[in-house]
This record gives structure tokens, sequence and C-alpha cells, in this order.
């Protein structure tokens, strides 16, 4: 499994358009046959700061995600929406879900 988290601060004032945004992405990802997850977090203590977990099953799903409709979509609509640059980490899964990769 390979896992992507994603951090990204919004601007306070776009959140809600951020995540109508992040939502219609996670919907249309949670469709392509490589991807086994996608969550959407929204942070306790600061409502503008958001983790995008992400799953798939292999690298190359994610690097096919990367070039669908709906990511193109979502990566320019957001970019005005983000108060910082987004950052990453890729992960290999040890263990997901209730098993070990």
């Amino acid at each position: 499994m390979y896992v992507v988290c994603v951090t990204i601060h919004a601007k306070p004032e776009c959140v809600e358009q951020f995540i109508q945004a992040t939502l219609d992405n996670a919907r249309n990802t949670r469709k392509e046959s490589g991807n086994a997850r996608f969550d959407v977090l929204q942070s306790h203590d600061n409502p503008a700061q958001f983790l995008l977990y992400e799953a798939y099953k292999q690298k190359e799903d994610f690097l096919s995600h990367q070039q669908t409709e709906h990511y193109l979509r979502w990566k320019q609509t957001v970019a005005d929406h983000m108060a910082q640059p987004r950052t990453s980490v890729k992960n290999h899964a040890v263990f997901f879900g209730e098993a070990e990769a």
C-alpha cells in the first residue's frame, strides 16, 4: 500500500470553498480502481488546517491519480485558497486496516 499524507493550510476565509473542492476530488478519487482510501481531516484546534490521507494499492496508482481530470481541477481550484504551499509525506504501509501489508 502506498500512502500519501498531505498537509494543507487554507486561508481562513476560504475554508468552505476549500472543503467543497476537496470533497469533489475525494469522492471522485474513491472511484479510481487503484485507490483504497481517501480521508479529508480538519484540525480540531485550527479549522483552516487539513490533512488528506490517501491510500493507493501501489505508487503507480497515485501517479495515475495525479493525471485525472478531478485532481487537476482540484489543484487549480484550491491554489488560491492555500495560505502556504501544501506539503506531503509518502509512506509505505506496514500495517493497513486489519492486516499487515
